[in-house]
């Protein structure tokens, strides 16, 4: 098994799409990437802590690769916007992938220069790559989030439209 660590806007709204996955054992929402220890959501989201709101996904390579993860990383959210993603405004919203290991910083650093390159977005790419070094999981509460709680109306007005897009786009790829 190996790991993945991305922020691409509120965890609660692509922990699902991660979930759904074959070859993904796990997804934990949680908070990387900034310089406050065992930060809680109320810190993070004051913007002070300097954590993104972050999936940190454990896979098997032999079934689902990093690239593959990649792929799904940059089409289920604009990376297009400098620390928002919709409604959702602040550092911890930024597009940032936390690689664990050389490959993954290619890989990322590849991907990210050949969809600036095709024109894919209208504006550049602002995803940060940096190096991982920490993860501090999130409250209980936020974990698998829209399963447990997908009647809420921001689950079916917001959560909701991404994950069904995503299952017609990407339904070979689901468990």
């Amino acid at each position: 098994m190996e790991k993945a660590t991305f922020g691409n806007g509120c965890f609660w709204c692509t922990e699902a799409i991660f979930q759904d996955l074959k070859g993904v054992e796990s997804v934990v929402s949680g908070y990387s990437g900034g310089h406050t220890e065992n930060p809680t959501y109320k810190e993070v989201c004051n913007g002070t802590t300097g954590h993104a709101e972050v999936l940190q996904i454990t896979y098997d390579p032999s079934v689902i690769t990093f690239d593959e993860l990649l792929e799904i990383f940059w089409e289920t959210h604009d990376p297009t916007t400098l620390n928002r993603q919709g409604n959702d405004i602040g550092t911890q919203y930024r597009s940032a992938i936390f690689y664990h290991n050389n490959e993954q910083k290619e890989l990322a650093q590849k991907y990210k220069k050949k969809l600036d390159e095709s024109g894919a977005f209208p504006r550049p790419i602002v995803t940060e790559i940096t190096p991982f070094t920490i993860f501090y999981k999130a409250e209980n509460y936020h974990q698998n989030y829209y399963n447990l709680n997908g009647s809420e109306p921001y689950c079916s007005m917001v959560i909701r439209p991404k994950v069904e897009k995503f299952r017609k786009v990407f339904k070979d790829k689901l468990k």
